[in-house]
């Protein structure tokens, strides 16, 4: 049975659990997430300045939008700002802040039809957040900053909620994705060669679940949740934010979503600062997902360019 909670009353103890059983939260625009969407706008009107950055990909060429984009990104990841604006959507929603982790968001940018298809603009393909050696507990907050339709949203595919798909998540290591791949997004703009986890397999993509919400809305999901970028058809770039939380008592525990077929190595823990004081999540916890020593790679990315 699949769910769909829409601006949902229930504690964040509740609603992590229905969370990890496959459902889907769904929150109206608040000032706070308001306020998150409304930096970012500013922050990618300004990059693309004089031209409306929905429609700028018809007036400059592919090599000049990955320019703008490329330190675009990194900007509002990094800005002083973002971490106290995500503090506030995360307080606002009743999330236990001395025990709720959190990483830095990203920036997500899908242009119209094949404008762009790669490195700063990648169209993520079905997959889920745990092939990338994301914890179980992991939850997932989307939310757009320009229109959002059909054509131009997530989609989730709630058949492979507790069916497994054959992938190659069992080849892709988290630390060497921090030293290449995040690193590196940004010298692809024909076409994208890096090795990421992918269906190995046909997948029977529909039914599928697609939300429109307004700019500001926040759609919340289990990283556990097989999901894709939509193709964009609707003859606009979206630009749309997303961040990652985890519960320090599920974190021990080791509670979240069943895994039915996910073996990255390493894991993206260490990413996580706590909602209080923005510490470290403690080594001793993240030991408890690290099932053999990293012995390549860079634990936590560090970007080259940020504000």
């Amino acid at each position: 049975m699949n769910t769909i909670y829409f601006d949902s009353t229930l504690s964040d103890e509740a609603r992590r659990k229905r969370l990890y059983a496959g459902q889907l939260f769904v929150f109206s625009p608040s000032p706070s997430s308001l306020a998150l969407c409304e930096f970012a706008h500013h922050l990618i009107e300004e990059a693309f300045y004089p031209l409306d950055p929905t429609e700028a990909q018809y007036s400059l060429s592919v090599e000049k939008f990955v320019e703008i984009v490329a330190p675009l990104k990194p900007r509002f990841i990094h800005h002083p700002e973002t971490k106290g604006l995500i503090q506030h959507v995360l307080g606002d929603l009743e999330c236990d802040m001395s025990k709720t982790y959190f990483d830095v968001p990203r920036m997500r940018v899908v242009t119209h039809g094949n404008y762009l298809n790669a490195g700063v603009a990648y169209p993520l393909h079905p997959h889920r957040d745990t092939w990338y050696s994301q914890p179980f507990c992991q939850l997932n907050w989307w939310l757009p900053v320009s229109d959002l339709e059909s054509e131009n949203t997530m989609a989730f595919f709630p058949r492979y909620w507790s069916q497994g798909v054959r992938n190659s998540s069992s080849s892709f290591n988290y630390y060497e994705w921090n030293a290449n791949g995040r690193r590196n997004a940004a010298k692809f703009i024909t076409s994208d060669t890096r090795q990421q986890p992918r269906a190995e397999e046909p997948l029977e993509l529909d039914p599928q679940i697609r939300v429109v919400c307004p700019v500001g809305g926040i759609i919340l999901f289990s990283a556990a949740q097989l999901h894709a970028t939509v193709p964009n058809t609707c003859g606009r770039t979206r630009f749309s934010i997303d961040f990652r939380t985890a519960h320090f008592d599920d974190i021990v525990a080791k509670r979240g979503a069943p895994n039915v077929d996910s073996s990255p190595a390493g894991t993206s823990l260490r990413d996580l600062m706590r909602g209080t004081d923005l510490s470290r999540l403690p080594e001793e916890e993240v030991a408890l997902y690290e099932y053999q020593p990293p012995t390549r790679g860079v634990l936590v990315f560090q970007p080259e360019n940020s504000y």
